[in-house]
């Protein structure tokens, strides 16, 4: 059985800097079964499908959870019914990455978590090489405690990937430790070997980097930030910078883009602008906002609201598609529903 697409609703934002079309749809809700579903990521595999992964169950700290994944096959208006990619025996799993490299492989990495909070995580990983059809055995791919991913790999200018994960400490199921640190790791396709860069610390912790490569030897990256914290002193985004093409990183930085204890997104788009997306608020998780930046992140002019109310819109994940679309999913309804977004560019600019 399939599911059917939620209302598309075609969305313009008032108060924006132009009115441009967004549309967004429902993608799965209450309608599955385990209310729990959250946070999305999306692909475009090679063969044109998009392809949604998930982890679910009936909540976030249940040992019923694993790792779902969706697709919406080339050409058609359903998503498939999910089904379960990764389901550990006696351990909850938790955030999936999916990412197709050059080579045609298609990776999945995901948390698995070994104790009673994600401080006890690990990072597991699988290939297929069907179009994420079938998918190999695990693996561990980061064993010590507390490592977990939330964000794209990046396939740099050299050929090799990097990574984005991050080490999360305090054993607390709110709150990270402000020693909680922000990491890649650094893969050479040729010998499928994983070396860890730096750990980037801050003033409160930061975690699930999301980067950008600028050029060959300069990257950026903005974090959430980490720590208990005062939301009127300590509810910023963290950022830090690379010169060595990813393999050292800088201490992290508070910048001016508020957050409230929340995951972001940062791509870089084919136009070379870059995007940044994020809850726009220092204490709620609305409105779920997009940003772009023309001058390589000096400044950032162009802002748009995607979702907004009284609801939490969270968790964004956003891919440019070879047509040059945006596709970005996000979660909402206490965390039941997976929402997709699809626009251009101009929708945010105007231009």
């Amino acid at each position: 059985m399939k599911l059917f697409l939620g209302a598309v609703l075609a969305v313009l934002t008032a108060g924006q800097i132009a009115m441009g079309e967004i549309v967004i749809e429902k993608v799965f809700g209450t309608e599955l079964p385990g209310k729990y579903k959250h946070p999305a990521c999306i692909e475009e595999l090679d063969n044109g499908d998009l392809y949604i992964a998930y982890y679910g169950g009936s909540g976030e700290y249940e040992l019923d959870t694993a790792v779902f994944g969706a697709r919406l096959k080339k050409g058609e208006t359903t998503w498939t019914t999910p089904v379960a990619i990764a389901d550990t025996p006696f351990h909850s799993d938790g955030n999936p990455v999916v990412w197709q490299g050059p080579d045609g492989i298609v990776w999945l990495f995901h948390v698995v978590r070994y104790g009673e909070t994600w401080s006890d995580s690990r990072i597991h990983a699988k290939i297929s090489k069907d179009q994420a059809q079938t998918w190999s055995d695990p693996f561990i791919l980061a064993d010590e405690r507390g490592m977990m991913v939330r964000s794209q790999p990046l396939l740099l200018n050299d050929g090799n990937y990097l990574l984005p994960i991050y080490h999360e400490t305090g054993h607390d199921t709110e709150f990270v430790g402000a020693d909680t640190t922000s990491l890649f790791l650094h893969c050479d396709p040729k010998s499928m070997t994983w070396t860890e860069t730096n750990r980037i610390t801050s003033r409160i912790g930061n975690l699930q980097p999301s980067v950008v490569q600028i050029d060959d030897n300069d990257l950026i990256a903005y974090m959430r930030r980490g720590g208990g914290y005062d939301p009127r002193e300590d509810a910023w985004m963290v950022r830090s910078e690379s010169h060595d093409g990813g393999r050292t990183w800088s201490e992290g930085v508070e910048t001016t883009f508020p957050n409230p204890n929340a995951a972001v997104d940062f791509i870089k788009l084919e136009s070379g602008s870059l995007m940044l997306v994020y809850n726009d608020s220092k204490i709620n998780r609305t409105p779920l906002t997009v940003a772009i930046s023309k001058d390589n992140d000096k400044t950032w002019p162009y802002k748009k609201n995607i979702a907004t109310g009284e609801d939490d819109y969270a968790y964004p994940y956003a891919i440019q598609a070879r047509d040059g679309k945006i596709h970005l999913v996000y979660t909402s309804h206490a965390r039941a529903q997976i929402n997709h977004a699809v626009f251009e560019e101009k929708d945010i600019t105007g231009e």
